[in-house]
């Protein structure tokens, strides 16, 4: 079974897989409330848009406060 788009390179983008998660949590839970996908996607599952988007650079997440906050 192929994993697309890979883990490490999501990792490479992110930082750490925590850091991963935490982003595609946050943006999923945004997809979820009605945000709008940033990436083209055939798949309609919100953690599989976020996935996608994070490895087309479409968000990025920033320290602030000490907190992670996914910049759009």
């Amino acid at each position: 079974m192929m994993i697309y788009p890979p883990i490490a390179e999501l990792i490479k983008k992110t930082g750490s897989r925590y850091r991963l998660v935490i982003e595609t949590a946050k943006r999923a839970r945004q997809l979820a409330e009605g945000a709008a996908p940033m990436a083209d996607s055939d798949i309609n599952k919100e953690i599989s848009i976020a996935i996608n988007e994070i490895y087309e650079d479409k968000i990025s997440a920033s320290p602030m406060n000490g907190q992670e906050q996914i910049n759009e």
